[in-house]
């Protein structure tokens, strides 16, 4: 089993490491804020601080803040989803501690210029034009918008251009000051690197801060409560080539007892291999798609489990006859010992080979130390798939798969 190293710092940060020999070492900032803690008027602003922390610090101007990492051959990259906001770099074991200070200097010295924001605004307003021309990830966002009416968690992370462009520098530092702090963050690293210094990097450039004239941050599954749940049908009329269409459902949250056994319903159902029930059904019998998948999200306090396709317009009710037929053959007829085995083996098979990309452990590590205060241990996750029954998943299956409760959106 791994072994962490763990601390909290006087200031409150939380650090989490995980020992490995190799050369290159995973590290970063995670911070318990995303699109469900930005307040009404402050839409689209958690991602937009994103954008804008590598716009110039009160050290080093926009491009020392990208450019010191890249110099010394590491990448430094950043990303925004409903729940938290993250920075990591990729960096040669020889240059962390640089790496640390340009972190710690960007996510808690960050000078917000307004001359930076007047452009980074327009950069983000191409973003979300870009989406606008992908239907296919655009369903996404609208689908959790009809999941969550009138919730930020049904809010798009990129927010509305014609809001940004009325956003301020002030605007912004009022948003870091409430939630860019060291007692809201962890700090994590994967890779061969002493774990003493490391809290000494940290800890120094922390202490010397300027305290915060703001310490109310929300916390994380606490910005508003979640509005009744009501499932819906819609058609958009997006005049595309092709139809897209997501069904699904709320669902469990990530401490939920019973998410393990939805997350291995969701693998037999729509996961990444081509033995997928959605994807014999209607791809490799009927040929009726190019792309199905069944996706699990879970927050801190709910969940969101779908199924996404797309296919020919003409196609959209053969197709939604099919996956309703599945999602009722899982629901009525439990799993034989032999295939509920073979779904355990390959599901257990797929989170080991993912464990091999070190940097997406890195970064699921972080946020379970994060959100939860938990160690990531891949014997437990796989004992906890071993210990999923057909009933589990046939109740699962009855309770989310239900007809009544299914959201549709069509795009066609």
């Amino acid at each position: 089993m791994a072994h962490y190293n763990t601390a909290t710092l006087p200031s409150g940060l939380r650090v989490i490491h995980l020992p490995s020999p190799s050369p290159v070492v995973y590290c970063g900032y995670q911070l318990a804020v995303g699109t469900r803690h930005e307040q009404p008027g402050e839409e689209g602003m958690a991602h937009l601080a994103e954008h804008m922390t590598f716009k110039g610090t009160r050290r080093r101007k926009a491009r020392q803040v990208s450019g010191t990492v890249e110099q010394l051959g590491g990448d430094l990259n950043a990303y925004t989803t409903k729940e938290d906001t993250t920075y990591y770099c990729a960096i040669s074991r020889d240059h962390v501690r640089q790496a640390v200070d340009v972190l710690t200097d960007m996510v808690f010295s960050s000078t917000y210029p307004q001359t930076e924001l007047d452009k980074e605004v327009e950069v983000v307003c191409d973003e979300i034009e870009s989406y606008n021309d992908t239907p296919s990830e655009l369903i996404y966002d609208e689908f959790e918008s009809l999941l969550f009416p009138a919730h930020p968690l049904g809010n798009n992370i990129l927010g509305q251009a014609s809001q940004l462009r009325g956003y301020t520098h002030d605007d912004l530092q009022r948003f870091a000051q409430r939630h860019y702090r060291p007692d809201n963050a962890v700090f994590f690293a994967y890779g061969d690197i002493d774990f003493r210094r490391l809290c000494l990097w940290l800890d120094k450039p922390i202490a010397s801060l300027p305290q915060p004239s703001c310490l109310t941050a929300l916390p994380p599954g606490q910005s508003s409560p979640l509005p009744a749940a009501t499932a819906t049908t819609q058609t958009r009329q997006l005049a595309t080539h092709q139809a897209h269409v997501m069904v699904g459902t709320r669902a469990y949250s990530f401490s939920h007892p019973r998410r393990t056994a939805l997350a291995l319903l969701t693998n037999i159902l729509g996961g990444p291999g081509m033995n997928s029930r959605l994807n014999v059904s209607l791809r490799e019998r009927n040929g009726l798609v190019y792309t199905v998948e069944a996706l699990l999200v879970s927050y801190t306090d709910t969940g969101v489990w779908s199924v996404y396709f797309g296919c020919d317009p003409s196609d959209v009710s053969r197709c939604l006859r099919l996956v309703r037929r599945e999602l009722s053959h899982l629901a009525h007829k439990p799993l034989s010992p032999t295939r509920l085995a073979a779904a355990k083996r390959q599901m257990k098979g797929q989170l080991t080979i993912g464990c091999d990309n070190r940097e997406q452990a890195a970064l699921d590590f972080g946020k379970l130390y994060l959100h939860h205060g938990q160690e990531r241990h891949v014997d437990e996750l796989l004992a906890r798939i071993d210990a999923v029954t057909a009933d589990d998943l046939q109740q699962v299956a009855i309770e989310l798969f239900a007809p009544e409760r299914l959201t549709t959106l069509i795009y066609k």
